[in-house]
């Protein structure tokens, strides 16, 4: 208990300090919102009084208790650029980054476990050592570069999806699952490479253990002993690096979504960024993290039940 008590004590701290960078940030890049939103019509005087109305004329240390209160209570104030709640503004993006981000971690499930187990099954054999070599050049392929080929292969040449033609979920279910496979995918392929290889090398490791000789000595195959044995041990580093995979994902969806044209939470963070919208910018990030720190909390609270012999100190 006092080991969840402490991590539960780093996450909050975390994400206080994460906020606070942030807000100081912006504080120190040059540029002011209020002449953004007035454009031309940026006089001293209308400078002055907008800057009175949004708060800014307020020294920083207040502003940023007064955001975090807010934050607190659900309320993420309005944004500089599309004048409306903030709250309202990325409910939907959220929904679109969140299904992007999901599928894409389900695709490295579905891809690395079973190549895992399989390159683990014939490890060094000619096989395997081809897949190792496909292995370490997927992994070096970033995911923007894999959903640029895809736009280009998939979508202007085989016709399967037409780029920049995304449907929302609420209007055509089939048409936005079916824009969110390429995306995904590009995102998968390069994550799903490395849990192979980790998942691999695991498995490899635990079978030269004293365990799976008696396991063998019983009468198992080689199948039961890997699916029965090995399995349960081998993935607990796995684990941890699929928390870290998912960290990824949410970074790599960020980016993946200027390649596709995907109206999520990365295209409204990178322009709300260029637009100086603090509001904005500091929910979304601070949403972001909060999934982030939320994946790693629970990897690190679970190694107790997936594996009984390790205890908390």
């Amino acid at each position: 208990m006092r080991y969840v008590l402490k991590k539960a004590g780093i996450f909050i701290l975390t994400l206080l300090a994460i906020s606070l960078i942030v807000f100081i940030a912006f504080q120190v890049i040059p540029g002011d919102p209020t002449t953004r939103m007035l454009g031309t019509q940026a006089t001293p005087e209308k400078v002055a009084a907008l800057r009175e109305e949004l708060g800014l004329n307020k020294p920083g240390i207040v502003r940023y208790f007064n955001w975090l209160t807010d934050f607190l209570k659900g309320d993420f104030g309005s944004s500089y650029t599309y004048h409306m709640p903030v709250n309202e503004l990325i409910s939907g993006k959220l929904s679109i980054t969140a299904a992007l981000t999901g599928m894409s971690f389900l695709m490295v499930l579905a891809i690395s476990f079973p190549l895992g187990i399989l390159r683990a099954r014939f490890a060094h054999s000619i096989p395997d050592r081809i897949a190792m070599v496909f292995n370490q050049i997927i992994m070096s392929i970033p995911s923007f570069f894999i959903g640029i080929i895809f736009t280009y292969v998939f979508g202007l040449v085989f016709k399967f999806f037409t780029p920049g033609d995304f449907v929302q979920r609420a209007e055509n279910p089939a048409a936005f699952w079916g824009y969110m496979v390429f995306p995904a995918l590009a995102i998968a392929i390069p994550k799903s490479a490395m849990v192979v290889k980790l998942l691999r090398s695991s498995m490899i490791r635990e079978m030269s253990e004293d365990y799976v000789r008696t396991a063998y000595s019983r009468g198992n195959s080689r199948w039961q002993v890997l699916r029965s044995h090995v399995m349960r041990n081998a993935i607990i580093p796995v684990v941890t690096f699929l928390a870290v995979t998912l960290v990824d994902i949410v970074a790599g969806s960020i980016i993946i979504e200027q390649v596709f044209a995907i109206p999520g939470l990365g295209r409204l963070l990178m322009t709300s960024i260029i637009g100086r919208d603090l509001p904005v910018v500091q929910t979304i990030i601070m949403i972001i993290s909060i999934a982030v720190i939320t994946v790693n909390y629970i990897a690190d609270i679970s190694y107790k039940y997936i594996d009984p012999r390790i205890r908390f100190r």
